[in-house]
Protein backbone atom coordinates (compact mmCIF):
# COMPACT_ATOMS: atom_id res chain seq x y z
CA UNK A 1 0.00 0.00 0.00
CA UNK A 2 1.27 3.25 -1.07
CA UNK A 3 1.63 5.71 1.91
CA UNK A 4 1.13 9.79 1.39
CA UNK A 5 2.96 12.22 2.98
CA UNK A 6 0.50 13.40 4.71
CA UNK A 7 -0.18 10.60 6.15
CA UNK A 8 3.19 10.33 7.28
CA UNK A 9 3.32 13.49 8.71
CA UNK A 10 -0.23 12.58 10.76
CA UNK A 11 2.15 9.18 11.86
CA UNK A 12 -0.61 6.98 10.21
CA UNK A 13 2.58 5.53 8.16
CA UNK A 14 3.02 1.97 10.57
CA UNK A 15 -0.84 1.31 11.16
CA UNK A 16 -1.42 1.49 7.36
CA UNK A 17 1.48 -0.83 6.71
CA UNK A 18 -0.34 -3.30 9.65
CA UNK A 19 -3.60 -2.50 8.57
CA UNK A 20 -4.47 -3.76 4.91
CA UNK A 21 -7.07 -6.16 6.14
CA UNK A 22 -10.46 -6.67 7.20
CA UNK A 23 -12.03 -9.19 9.31
CA UNK A 24 -15.34 -10.50 8.38
CA UNK A 25 -17.86 -12.28 11.03
CA UNK A 26 -20.62 -14.09 10.31
CA UNK A 27 -22.70 -16.76 12.30
CA UNK A 28 -22.05 -20.46 11.83
CA UNK A 29 -24.74 -22.28 10.44
CA UNK A 30 -27.49 -20.54 12.91
CA UNK A 31 -27.38 -16.71 13.13
CA UNK A 32 -28.36 -15.50 16.87
CA UNK A 33 -27.16 -11.62 16.67
CA UNK A 34 -28.91 -9.16 18.80
CA UNK A 35 -30.17 -6.33 16.31
CA UNK A 36 -33.73 -6.21 14.63
CA UNK A 37 -35.69 -9.20 15.07
CA UNK A 38 -36.35 -8.00 10.90
CA UNK A 39 -32.77 -8.42 10.25
CA UNK A 40 -32.68 -11.37 12.11
CA UNK A 41 -35.40 -13.28 10.21
CA UNK A 42 -33.91 -11.85 7.30
CA UNK A 43 -30.56 -13.74 7.47
CA UNK A 44 -32.12 -17.21 8.87
CA UNK A 45 -34.25 -17.38 5.90
CA UNK A 46 -30.88 -16.91 3.58
CA UNK A 47 -29.17 -19.29 5.48
CA UNK A 48 -32.16 -21.31 5.78
CA UNK A 49 -32.10 -21.58 2.19
CA UNK A 50 -30.28 -23.83 -0.33
CA UNK A 51 -28.26 -22.49 -3.16
CA UNK A 52 -31.05 -23.29 -5.69
CA UNK A 53 -28.29 -23.34 -8.53
CA UNK A 54 -26.84 -26.13 -10.83
CA UNK A 55 -23.71 -23.95 -10.87
CA UNK A 56 -22.32 -23.99 -7.55
CA UNK A 57 -23.75 -26.01 -4.87
CA UNK A 58 -23.81 -25.34 -1.28
CA UNK A 59 -21.42 -28.57 -0.18
CA UNK A 60 -19.81 -30.85 -2.16
CA UNK A 61 -20.27 -34.64 -1.65
CA UNK A 62 -23.05 -33.76 0.88
CA UNK A 63 -23.60 -36.46 3.43
CA UNK A 64 -20.30 -38.03 3.96
CA UNK A 65 -19.71 -38.91 7.39
CA UNK A 66 -16.35 -37.28 8.13
CA UNK A 67 -17.28 -34.17 7.56
CA UNK A 68 -19.17 -31.59 9.09
CA UNK A 69 -21.15 -28.83 6.67
CA UNK A 70 -21.48 -25.58 7.29
CA UNK A 71 -22.98 -22.08 5.59
CA UNK A 72 -22.86 -18.80 6.66
CA UNK A 73 -22.72 -15.23 5.09
CA UNK A 74 -19.72 -13.68 4.85
CA UNK A 75 -20.03 -10.03 3.34
CA UNK A 76 -22.91 -7.57 2.45
CA UNK A 77 -22.29 -4.49 -0.32
CA UNK A 78 -22.51 -1.41 1.38
CA UNK A 79 -21.42 0.90 4.44
CA UNK A 80 -21.23 -1.25 7.74
CA UNK A 81 -20.82 0.03 11.11
CA UNK A 82 -16.72 0.15 11.43
CA UNK A 83 -17.01 2.62 8.21
CA UNK A 84 -15.59 -0.04 5.91
CA UNK A 85 -17.63 -0.04 2.50
CA UNK A 86 -17.84 -2.17 0.27
CA UNK A 87 -18.72 -1.35 -3.28
CA UNK A 88 -21.04 -3.82 -5.45
CA UNK A 89 -18.26 -3.28 -8.25
CA UNK A 90 -15.94 -4.10 -5.93
CA UNK A 91 -17.49 -7.31 -4.24
CA UNK A 92 -18.93 -8.67 -7.29
CA UNK A 93 -15.32 -9.19 -8.46
CA UNK A 94 -14.27 -10.83 -5.42
CA UNK A 95 -17.26 -13.36 -5.10
CA UNK A 96 -14.82 -16.09 -6.12
CA UNK A 97 -12.02 -15.58 -4.16
CA UNK A 98 -13.05 -17.47 -0.94
CA UNK A 99 -13.57 -20.90 -3.00
CA UNK A 100 -11.14 -23.74 -1.74
CA UNK A 101 -9.35 -21.42 0.57
CA UNK A 102 -7.98 -22.98 4.31
CA UNK A 103 -10.94 -23.14 6.86
CA UNK A 104 -8.43 -23.07 10.45
CA UNK A 105 -9.35 -22.65 14.04
CA UNK A 106 -9.15 -18.71 15.51
CA UNK A 107 -7.09 -17.72 12.31
CA UNK A 108 -4.08 -20.45 13.05
CA UNK A 109 -3.21 -21.25 9.86
CA UNK A 110 -1.38 -24.30 11.43
CA UNK A 111 -5.13 -25.76 12.99
CA UNK A 112 -6.59 -26.59 9.57
CA UNK A 113 -9.67 -27.92 10.49
CA UNK A 114 -11.56 -27.91 6.96
CA UNK A 115 -11.86 -25.86 4.18
CA UNK A 116 -14.41 -23.76 1.74
CA UNK A 117 -16.57 -25.65 -0.70
CA UNK A 118 -18.20 -22.93 -2.81
CA UNK A 119 -20.34 -19.35 -3.26
CA UNK A 120 -23.06 -18.61 -3.95
CA UNK A 121 -24.34 -14.67 -4.45
CA UNK A 122 -27.94 -14.16 -2.60
CA UNK A 123 -30.24 -11.23 -1.94
CA UNK A 124 -31.61 -9.95 1.40
CA UNK A 125 -34.42 -11.30 0.78
CA UNK A 126 -32.59 -14.95 0.53
CA UNK A 127 -32.97 -15.21 -3.29
CA UNK A 128 -29.88 -16.47 -5.54
CA UNK A 129 -28.77 -14.03 -7.86
CA UNK A 130 -27.87 -15.02 -10.82
CA UNK A 131 -23.69 -14.78 -11.30
CA UNK A 132 -23.87 -15.30 -15.23
CA UNK A 133 -25.41 -11.30 -16.28
CA UNK A 134 -23.15 -8.96 -16.73
CA UNK A 135 -25.69 -7.18 -14.66
CA UNK A 136 -24.26 -5.77 -10.98
CA UNK A 137 -27.48 -5.91 -8.43
CA UNK A 138 -26.68 -2.72 -5.97
CA UNK A 139 -26.82 -4.96 -2.96
CA UNK A 140 -26.24 -8.29 -2.43
CA UNK A 141 -24.90 -10.98 0.24
CA UNK A 142 -21.58 -13.60 -0.39
CA UNK A 143 -22.63 -16.98 0.87
CA UNK A 144 -20.24 -19.31 1.51
CA UNK A 145 -20.21 -22.93 2.52
CA UNK A 146 -17.65 -25.07 3.96
CA UNK A 147 -17.03 -28.81 6.06
CA UNK A 148 -15.15 -29.13 9.23
CA UNK A 149 -13.08 -32.63 9.44
CA UNK A 150 -15.08 -34.65 12.31
CA UNK A 151 -13.12 -38.20 11.87
CA UNK A 152 -9.47 -37.90 12.61
CA UNK A 153 -7.18 -40.98 13.70
CA UNK A 154 -5.76 -39.20 17.20
CA UNK A 155 -8.63 -39.76 19.64
CA UNK A 156 -8.40 -35.84 21.51
CA UNK A 157 -8.62 -34.50 17.88
CA UNK A 158 -11.36 -36.26 17.31
CA UNK A 159 -13.09 -35.70 20.74
CA UNK A 160 -12.11 -31.81 20.16
CA UNK A 161 -14.08 -31.92 16.57
CA UNK A 162 -17.39 -33.17 18.27
CA UNK A 163 -17.40 -30.54 21.09
CA UNK A 164 -16.70 -27.90 18.48
CA UNK A 165 -19.68 -29.42 16.63
CA UNK A 166 -22.28 -29.38 19.48
CA UNK A 167 -21.10 -25.84 20.48
CA UNK A 168 -21.57 -24.70 17.10
CA UNK A 169 -25.25 -26.32 17.14
CA UNK A 170 -25.81 -24.05 20.23
CA UNK A 171 -24.62 -21.14 18.41
CA UNK A 172 -21.02 -20.41 21.06
CA UNK A 173 -19.20 -20.08 17.24
CA UNK A 174 -19.03 -18.12 14.17
CA UNK A 175 -16.82 -18.14 11.32
CA UNK A 176 -14.20 -15.00 10.33
CA UNK A 177 -13.44 -14.56 7.01
CA UNK A 178 -10.48 -12.16 6.20
CA UNK A 179 -10.54 -10.31 4.04
CA UNK A 180 -7.10 -8.11 2.13
CA UNK A 181 -7.49 -4.86 0.38
CA UNK A 182 -3.88 -3.17 -1.41
CA UNK A 183 -5.81 -0.03 -1.27
CA UNK A 184 -8.52 2.28 -0.10
CA UNK A 185 -10.06 5.75 -1.56
CA UNK A 186 -12.61 7.92 0.74
CA UNK A 187 -16.58 7.40 0.62
CA UNK A 188 -18.76 10.43 2.00
CA UNK A 189 -21.89 11.27 2.78
CA UNK A 190 -23.33 14.68 3.78
CA UNK A 191 -26.44 15.37 6.35
CA UNK A 192 -28.90 15.05 3.25
CA UNK A 193 -27.40 11.59 2.43
CA UNK A 194 -26.12 12.32 -0.45
CA UNK A 195 -22.99 10.08 -1.70
CA UNK A 196 -19.54 11.12 -2.90
CA UNK A 197 -15.96 9.62 -4.17
CA UNK A 198 -12.77 10.91 -3.34
CA UNK A 199 -9.42 9.18 -4.70
CA UNK A 200 -6.51 8.78 -2.24
CA UNK A 201 -3.74 10.56 -3.63
CA UNK A 202 -1.20 13.28 -1.84
CA UNK A 203 -3.62 16.08 -2.19
CA UNK A 204 -6.44 14.04 -0.62
CA UNK A 205 -4.57 12.23 2.14
CA UNK A 206 -4.88 13.67 4.80
CA UNK A 207 -8.77 12.54 5.24
CA UNK A 208 -7.26 9.24 6.38
CA UNK A 209 -6.55 10.18 10.08
CA UNK A 210 -10.48 10.74 10.14
CA UNK A 211 -10.98 7.30 9.40
CA UNK A 212 -12.43 5.31 12.11
CA UNK A 213 -10.08 2.42 11.59
CA UNK A 214 -6.66 4.83 12.00
CA UNK A 215 -8.37 6.66 15.52
CA UNK A 216 -10.26 8.95 14.08
CA UNK A 217 -13.96 10.05 14.60
CA UNK A 218 -15.34 9.07 11.28
CA UNK A 219 -16.16 12.88 10.16
CA UNK A 220 -14.57 15.54 8.14
CA UNK A 221 -16.42 19.26 8.44
CA UNK A 222 -20.10 17.48 7.38
CA UNK A 223 -18.94 14.43 5.81
CA UNK A 224 -18.70 11.65 6.97
CA UNK A 225 -15.70 9.67 6.21
CA UNK A 226 -15.20 6.01 4.97
CA UNK A 227 -12.78 3.81 3.62
CA UNK A 228 -14.12 2.32 0.32
CA UNK A 229 -11.87 -0.72 -0.10
CA UNK A 230 -10.08 -1.65 -3.53
CA UNK A 231 -8.97 -4.76 -5.14
CA UNK A 232 -10.84 -7.18 -2.22
CA UNK A 233 -9.71 -10.88 -2.22
CA UNK A 234 -10.86 -12.93 0.56
CA UNK A 235 -8.03 -15.60 2.00
CA UNK A 236 -9.37 -17.78 4.27
CA UNK A 237 -11.66 -18.57 6.70
CA UNK A 238 -11.78 -19.10 10.99
CA UNK A 239 -13.43 -20.29 13.10
CA UNK A 240 -13.72 -17.90 15.97
CA UNK A 241 -15.40 -17.37 19.22
CA UNK A 242 -18.35 -14.60 19.51
CA UNK A 243 -16.49 -10.99 19.21
CA UNK A 244 -16.65 -9.29 22.29
CA UNK A 245 -17.52 -5.70 20.49
CA UNK A 246 -20.67 -6.39 17.97
CA UNK A 247 -19.43 -3.77 15.78
CA UNK A 248 -16.63 -6.50 14.64
CA UNK A 249 -19.89 -8.10 13.00
CA UNK A 250 -19.63 -6.37 9.75
CA UNK A 251 -23.11 -7.99 8.84
CA UNK A 252 -25.00 -5.84 11.07
CA UNK A 253 -26.91 -2.73 10.15
CA UNK A 254 -25.30 -1.99 6.59
CA UNK A 255 -26.31 0.79 4.52
CA UNK A 256 -26.90 1.01 0.96
CA UNK A 257 -23.65 2.48 -1.13
CA UNK A 258 -23.00 2.43 -4.53
CA UNK A 259 -19.92 4.08 -6.42
CA UNK A 260 -21.53 4.14 -9.32
CA UNK A 261 -24.95 6.33 -8.16
CA UNK A 262 -21.98 8.37 -5.70
CA UNK A 263 -20.46 11.99 -7.50
CA UNK A 264 -16.70 11.26 -7.78
CA UNK A 265 -14.76 14.41 -6.25
CA UNK A 266 -11.20 15.39 -7.15
CA UNK A 267 -9.25 17.19 -4.52
CA UNK A 268 -6.58 19.59 -6.65
CA UNK A 269 -5.72 23.20 -7.10
CA UNK A 270 -8.51 23.79 -9.40
CA UNK A 271 -12.04 23.67 -8.94
CA UNK A 272 -14.27 20.90 -10.12
CA UNK A 273 -16.50 20.23 -7.45
CA UNK A 274 -18.30 21.01 -4.09
CA UNK A 275 -15.66 19.45 -1.94
CA UNK A 276 -12.79 21.12 -4.18
CA UNK A 277 -14.71 25.00 -3.67
CA UNK A 278 -15.17 24.05 0.24
CA UNK A 279 -11.45 22.75 0.36
CA UNK A 280 -10.47 26.36 -1.42
CA UNK A 281 -12.39 28.02 0.44
CA UNK A 282 -11.33 27.04 3.87
CA UNK A 283 -7.81 27.05 1.98
CA UNK A 284 -8.09 31.03 1.10
CA UNK A 285 -9.49 31.81 4.39
CA UNK A 286 -6.65 30.22 5.96
CA UNK A 287 -4.58 32.38 3.68
CA UNK A 288 -6.11 35.48 4.28
CA UNK A 289 -5.81 34.84 7.95
CA UNK A 290 -2.55 33.46 8.12
CA UNK A 291 -1.95 37.24 5.93
CA UNK A 292 -3.13 38.84 8.90
CA UNK A 293 -1.46 36.80 11.54
CA UNK A 294 2.02 37.79 9.37
CA UNK A 295 0.88 41.22 9.27
CA UNK A 296 0.06 41.78 13.01
CA UNK A 297 3.47 39.25 14.04
CA UNK A 298 5.54 41.72 11.74
CA UNK A 299 4.04 44.60 13.61
CA UNK A 300 4.31 42.74 17.12
CA UNK A 301 8.30 41.80 16.24
CA UNK A 302 8.72 45.96 14.97
CA UNK A 303 7.45 46.91 18.65
CA UNK A 304 9.22 44.14 20.13
CA UNK A 305 12.52 44.87 18.07
CA UNK A 306 12.41 48.44 18.81
CA UNK A 307 11.82 47.78 22.78
CA UNK A 308 14.50 45.44 22.70
CA UNK A 309 16.82 47.95 20.80
CA UNK A 310 15.97 50.76 23.25
CA UNK A 311 16.67 47.78 25.89
CA UNK A 312 19.38 47.12 24.71
CA UNK A 313 20.49 50.55 23.82
CA UNK A 314 20.09 51.38 27.86
CA UNK A 315 22.47 48.59 28.64
CA UNK A 316 25.49 49.20 26.59
CA UNK A 317 25.14 52.55 27.47
CA UNK A 318 25.45 51.85 31.18
CA UNK A 319 28.30 49.32 30.32
CA UNK A 320 30.47 51.74 28.60
CA UNK A 321 29.94 53.71 31.62
CA UNK A 322 30.82 51.06 33.83
CA UNK A 323 33.69 50.23 31.67
CA UNK A 324 34.95 53.74 32.00
CA UNK A 325 34.53 54.40 35.56
CA UNK A 326 36.60 50.77 35.98
CA UNK A 327 39.22 52.27 33.49
CA UNK A 328 39.70 55.29 35.57
CA UNK A 329 39.36 53.30 39.03
CA UNK A 330 42.16 50.90 37.05
CA UNK A 331 45.18 54.19 35.96
CA UNK A 332 44.48 54.96 39.40
CA UNK A 333 45.64 52.21 41.31
CA UNK A 334 48.26 51.85 38.32
CA UNK A 335 49.37 54.51 39.42
CA UNK A 336 49.26 54.46 42.94
CA UNK A 337 50.96 51.14 42.65
CA UNK A 338 53.61 52.78 41.08
CA UNK A 339 54.40 54.94 43.62
CA UNK A 340 54.28 52.11 46.03
CA UNK A 341 56.55 50.20 44.16
CA UNK A 342 58.70 53.18 44.17
CA UNK A 343 58.67 54.06 48.13
CA UNK A 344 59.60 50.10 48.51
CA UNK A 345 62.30 50.54 46.19
CA UNK A 346 63.81 53.65 48.35
CA UNK A 347 63.24 51.69 51.32
CA UNK A 348 65.08 48.81 50.25
CA UNK A 349 68.06 50.71 49.49
CA UNK A 350 67.74 52.78 53.01
CA UNK A 351 67.68 49.18 54.38
CA UNK A 352 70.04 47.66 52.66
CA UNK A 353 72.37 50.86 53.58
CA UNK A 354 71.35 50.67 57.26
CA UNK A 355 72.46 46.23 56.81
CA UNK A 356 75.53 47.66 55.86
CA UNK A 357 75.82 50.47 58.85
CA UNK A 358 75.13 47.72 61.49
CA UNK A 359 77.61 44.96 60.18
CA UNK A 360 80.37 47.29 59.59
CA UNK A 361 79.26 48.40 63.54
CA UNK A 362 79.09 44.67 64.43
CA UNK A 363 82.20 44.20 63.23
CA UNK A 364 83.55 47.10 65.03
CA UNK A 365 82.75 45.65 67.95
CA UNK A 366 83.75 42.05 67.69
CA UNK A 367 87.06 43.51 67.20
CA UNK A 368 86.78 45.38 69.93
CA UNK A 369 85.38 42.68 72.03
CA UNK A 370 88.20 40.77 71.12
CA UNK A 371 90.58 43.54 71.96
CA UNK A 372 89.19 43.78 75.11
CA UNK A 373 89.39 40.09 76.02
CA UNK A 374 93.36 40.01 74.73
CA UNK A 375 93.81 43.21 76.88
CA UNK A 376 92.40 40.87 79.89
CA UNK A 377 94.21 37.65 79.18
CA UNK A 378 97.22 40.10 78.93
CA UNK A 379 96.70 41.35 82.22
CA UNK A 380 96.28 37.93 84.40
CA UNK A 381 99.48 36.97 82.58
CA UNK A 382 101.20 40.24 83.75
CA UNK A 383 99.81 39.24 87.56
CA UNK A 384 101.81 35.86 87.29
CA UNK A 385 104.72 37.86 86.69
CA UNK A 386 105.69 38.02 82.70
CA UNK A 387 106.78 41.19 81.39
CA UNK A 388 104.49 42.84 78.49
CA UNK A 389 105.80 42.05 75.42
CA UNK A 390 105.94 37.93 76.41
CA UNK A 391 102.14 38.55 77.85
CA UNK A 392 101.16 39.82 74.40
CA UNK A 393 103.53 36.73 72.80
CA UNK A 394 102.10 34.10 74.94
CA UNK A 395 97.99 35.40 74.39
CA UNK A 396 98.74 35.50 70.74
CA UNK A 397 99.69 31.96 71.12
CA UNK A 398 96.36 31.42 73.09
CA UNK A 399 94.14 32.97 70.73
CA UNK A 400 92.40 29.45 69.84
CA UNK A 401 91.93 28.73 73.66
CA UNK A 402 88.32 29.56 75.03
CA UNK A 403 88.09 31.84 77.82
CA UNK A 404 87.43 28.76 80.35
CA UNK A 405 90.47 26.85 79.43
CA UNK A 406 92.84 29.77 79.67
CA UNK A 407 91.13 30.49 83.46
CA UNK A 408 92.06 27.01 84.62
CA UNK A 409 95.64 27.19 83.04
CA UNK A 410 96.23 30.43 85.54
CA UNK A 411 94.56 29.13 87.90
CA UNK A 412 97.00 26.25 87.96
CA UNK A 413 99.78 28.07 87.74
CA UNK A 414 98.59 30.17 90.67
CA UNK A 415 98.05 27.50 93.27
CA UNK A 416 101.33 24.95 92.37
CA UNK A 417 103.44 28.38 92.56
CA UNK A 418 102.44 28.47 96.21
CA UNK A 419 101.53 32.26 95.63
CA UNK A 420 104.84 34.17 96.98
CA UNK A 421 104.41 37.47 98.05
CA UNK A 422 105.68 38.86 95.18
CA UNK A 423 102.54 36.72 93.07
CA UNK A 424 99.98 37.18 95.70
CA UNK A 425 97.17 39.74 94.94
CA UNK A 426 94.21 40.50 96.91
CA UNK A 427 91.37 37.43 96.29
CA UNK A 428 88.71 39.72 96.93
CA UNK A 429 90.33 41.86 93.99
CA UNK A 430 90.27 38.80 92.19
CA UNK A 431 86.82 37.53 92.79
CA UNK A 432 85.59 40.93 91.71
CA UNK A 433 87.39 40.56 88.70
CA UNK A 434 86.49 37.01 87.58
CA UNK A 435 82.35 37.37 88.38
CA UNK A 436 82.76 40.69 86.09
CA UNK A 437 84.49 38.65 83.59
CA UNK A 438 81.67 35.92 84.20
CA UNK A 439 79.30 38.63 83.37
CA UNK A 440 80.95 40.14 80.18
CA UNK A 441 82.01 36.80 78.85
CA UNK A 442 79.38 35.51 75.94
CA UNK A 443 77.67 32.22 76.25
CA UNK A 444 80.25 29.94 75.23
CA UNK A 445 78.22 27.47 72.65
CA UNK A 446 78.11 23.51 73.31
CA UNK A 447 81.11 22.11 70.77
CA UNK A 448 83.35 25.04 73.24
CA UNK A 449 81.93 23.46 76.65
CA UNK A 450 83.39 19.81 74.80
CA UNK A 451 86.65 20.99 74.13
CA UNK A 452 87.96 22.93 77.27
CA UNK A 453 87.29 19.88 78.95
CA UNK A 454 89.13 17.84 76.66
CA UNK A 455 91.82 20.60 77.45
CA UNK A 456 91.44 20.27 81.33
CA UNK A 457 92.36 16.58 81.14
CA UNK A 458 95.29 17.64 78.67
CA UNK A 459 96.33 19.91 81.65
CA UNK A 460 95.81 17.81 84.58
CA UNK A 461 98.46 15.53 82.52
CA UNK A 462 100.75 18.59 82.37
CA UNK A 463 100.20 19.52 86.27
CA UNK A 464 102.40 16.86 87.70
CA UNK A 465 105.77 18.27 85.92
CA UNK A 466 104.60 21.48 86.16
CA UNK A 467 104.30 21.71 90.06
CA UNK A 468 107.83 19.81 90.03
CA UNK A 469 109.27 22.49 87.37
CA UNK A 470 107.75 25.56 89.38
CA UNK A 471 108.60 23.97 92.81
CA UNK A 472 112.55 23.76 91.31
CA UNK A 473 111.82 27.27 91.02
CA UNK A 474 110.99 28.64 94.45
CA UNK A 475 113.90 29.09 96.34
CA UNK A 476 115.82 29.93 93.70
CA UNK A 477 118.38 33.16 93.72
CA UNK A 478 115.85 35.26 91.20
CA UNK A 479 112.18 33.23 91.89
CA UNK A 480 110.61 35.62 89.34
CA UNK A 481 112.63 35.75 87.08
CA UNK A 482 112.90 31.34 87.08
CA UNK A 483 108.82 30.96 86.94
CA UNK A 484 108.89 32.97 83.93
CA UNK A 485 111.27 31.03 82.24
CA UNK A 486 109.58 27.67 83.46
CA UNK A 487 105.90 29.25 83.40
CA UNK A 488 106.96 29.89 79.66
CA UNK A 489 108.44 26.58 78.87
CA UNK A 490 105.09 25.10 80.22
CA UNK A 491 102.94 26.89 78.51
CA UNK A 492 104.80 25.71 75.00
CA UNK A 493 104.29 22.22 76.20
CA UNK A 494 100.55 22.67 76.94
CA UNK A 495 100.05 24.44 73.66
CA UNK A 496 101.12 21.42 71.85
CA UNK A 497 99.26 19.28 73.82
CA UNK A 498 95.97 21.45 73.56
CA UNK A 499 93.87 20.58 70.15
CA UNK A 500 93.60 23.98 68.03
CA UNK A 501 89.80 24.94 67.28
CA UNK A 502 88.27 25.87 63.96
CA UNK A 503 88.30 29.54 63.22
Amino acid sequence: MKIYESEIRDGLNGILLKSNSVACYAVAETYRPEPSPESISKLKKILAENSGSGDISIAQNEDQIDLYYLKSILVSTGWNKNDDVFDPRELWLAKDTPEDKPFNFMHNEKDIIGHITGNIVVDFEGVEINCGTNEVPDTFNILTTSVIYTEWSDEDQRSRMQKIVSEIEDGKWFVSMECLFPDFDYALTTPDGSTKVVQRSEASAFLTKHLRSYGGSGKYEDYRVGRLLRNLSFSGKGLVSKPANPRSIILEGNEFFDESKAEILTISSTKENTMSDNHDKQISDLQKELAEAKTENEALREKVTAEKEAEFQSKIEALEASVADHAQNLATKEKENKVLAESIKSQEEALASRNEEVKSIEDELAVMKKQEALMKRKAKLEDLGFDSDEAIATVEELDSVDEETFDKIVAVMKRKAGMPPWMKKDKDKDKDEDKKEDKEAPAKADEEVDSAEANVEVLEDAEESAEVAIAEAIGEDDPAESLRAVASEWLGSILQSVPKEDN
